[in-house]
């Protein structure tokens, strides 16, 4: 393995021993982006009771030349630099780079995630672009924003993308002070794209979360096949059922992992072994919701300024573009 590798791994062992010491016992979302994850919740993506990658991609469709002239205002010669924060597929941003190309410019991207499959799956998406450099870092998103930051040219606008509702993995305090992290990477004449999926009915919201077919519980119970693969845990997967939960007084989806008997489990990587009772979970996710004036409260609580902000009514998304002025 390599050195980046074994970090990876060291990290997540040691975010596994303490997060399934809490209780309520926790994994960490991102954990569930691994090759298979990766592809599972790209597969979720594509149901029809999950609308929130369709949502945002009508939006960017529509108003990506609106974004791309914020972007080049100030200057017509100048290089954007695009950089997204989890990249997925890649093809979300490549709507907002062939928008730029059509405007007569180029670009230089940089793709942060930890996942190495998605990293790998969206170079291969913008490589169809010319005139772009691409540049991949597998690592969080703090750690690869500052590594891009450090690699711009002076006088030329960053564009930041946070997309897909990934803000709503971050409760509160935790999404105010990542957003204070972008904001301190970024220089007057920036922005910010953040989509956030906002308040629905209940019905739909379970829909999205617990699908009829079963992909999102089987990316939710994928977590559990990770620990087993790369911390030698000793997890019975079918011995856990998916549950998706709307909290109305949080405001936030949360999905879990419910033991379906007493159990112990042992995972040698992490140097533990776990005792679950019966109904016992482990909250694997959150996601928040939001309406319209707290994503723009959000984004002042930070240092930002509403450039624009745009709504899918049909499917409650908003994507809003934030100016670092």
């Amino acid at each position: 393995m390599s050195q980046l590798t074994d970090l990876l791994i060291i990290d997540f062992a040691a975010d596994v021993r303490r997060d399934l010491a809490l209780s309520p016992k926790q994994l960490q979302s991102k954990y569930l982006y691994d090759a298979l994850g990766s592809s599972l919740f790209e597969a979720i993506c594509r149901l029809p009771w999950y609308r929130i990658t369709r949502a945002e991609r009508r939006l960017l469709e529509q108003r990506a030349p609106d974004v791309v002239a914020r972007l080049t205002s100030m200057t017509a010669d100048a290089v954007p630099l695009l950089v997204e924060l989890g990249c997925g597929s890649g093809e979300k941003l490549v709507v907002l780079a062939e928008a730029l190309q059509r405007a007569g410019g180029h670009g230089r991207v940089h793709l942060i995630d930890i996942s190495s499959q998605a990293l790998e799956q969206s170079e291969r998406t913008l490589g169809r672009l010319r005139h772009f450099s691409v540049v991949g870092h597998r690592e969080t998103y703090e750690v690869g924003l500052r590594h891009a930051a450090e690699q711009r040219d002076d006088g030329h606008p960053m564009l930041v993308l946070l997309l897909g509702s990934n803000i709503g993995n971050f409760d509160t305090p935790a999404a105010d002070e990542f957003l204070r992290e972008i904001r301190s990477a970024l220089a007057p004449g920036d922005f910010l794209l953040l989509g956030a999926d906002l308040v629905k009915p209940e019905r739909d919201l379970l829909l999205a979360y617990d699908d009829p077919l079963g992909v999102t519980a089987a990316f939710n119970r994928n977590l559990l096949v990770r620990i087993n693969r790369e911390l030698e845990g000793t997890f019975e997967v079918g011995n856990f059922a998916h549950r998706a939960i709307w909290n109305p007084g949080a405001q936030r989806i949360e999905m879990h992992l419910e033991s379906l008997a007493d159990q112990s489990v042992a995972i040698r990587g992490a140097g533990i072994t776990v005792r679950f009772a019966r109904g016992e979970r482990i909250w694997t996710e959150s996601s928040y919701k939001y309406d319209q004036s707290q994503i723009e409260r959000m984004g002042e609580r930070a240092g930002f300024i509403v450039a624009e902000q745009w709504i899918d009514h049909e499917a409650r998304f908003a994507l809003t573009l934030f100016s670092a002025n």
